[in-house]
């Protein structure tokens, strides 16, 4: 049987990495899951995170999305897939809606455009449920500022940047209601991480 592909989206401090780890430890109850993060969880796609989060590199939009649809394109291939194949359940911290709100929208290249190319890149795989993680962008903003790590390349960008990508992720939310979960992440983490389970809980009774 086919594992259960499950992506964590939202902007930049909606605490989607708080939300993840939770959320594995609670599935890893029932069953085998997988932890992934985006641009990431291979080697080459980890080379590619160093690069487009680079600060000091200047970067064009257009070649921001092929290099983040060319490191989706090696954790399909190496790790989703095979993972999926096996009957495990994956969990990931962001996926193609990523690229649709953040260079489709924030950079002004179009969401459909980006996602004719993120459709290449992935060969067609699609999550079976996303957990938006809804916050206003002022509310995310205020998150990264207080944390210790120095603010990457996104990180950096103007207000207006990420007003674009999460009226974006609505509009996408709006489009797809079955697959994509909207979760109000200004509530306390224990309170996001209930209300992801109750998000999943049709998909096979991850309750026990």
């Amino acid at each position: 049987m086919r594992g259960c592909l499950i992506t964590i989206e939202g902007i930049d401090g909606a605490g989607k990495t708080t939300l993840a780890t939770a959320l594995r430890s609670e599935l890893a109850r029932e069953r085998p899951v997988a932890l992934l993060r985006e641009p990431g969880g291979v080697a080459l796609s980890e080379r590619v995170r160093e690069l487009v989060k680079d600060p000091a590199l200047r970067c064009d939009a257009r070649a921001e999305a092929l290099l983040y649809a060319a490191a989706r394109a090696q954790l399909v291939q190496e790790r989703l897939r095979p993972l999926l194949d096996s009957g495990a359940w994956v969990l990931l911290d962001r996926f193609v809606d990523s690229s649709l709100a953040y260079q489709g929208a924030g950079r002004g290249l179009g969401i459909e455009q980006v996602a004719a190319l993120n459709a290449f890149a992935t060969g067609g795989l699609e999550p079976d449920r996303t957990l938006l993680l809804r916050v206003e962008p002022s509310v995310g903003r205020t998150r990264q500022q207080g944390r210790e790590n120095t603010p990457d390349r996104l990180e950096r960008e103007a207000e207006a940047f990420f007003a674009a990508i999460a009226g974006a992720y609505d509009e996408l939310a709006a489009r797809e209601p079955q697959r994509i979960r909207v979760i109000d992440a200004a509530q306390p983490p224990g309170v996001v991480l209930e209300a992801a389970i109750d998000a999943l809980a049709d998909l096979n009774s991850v309750r026990s």
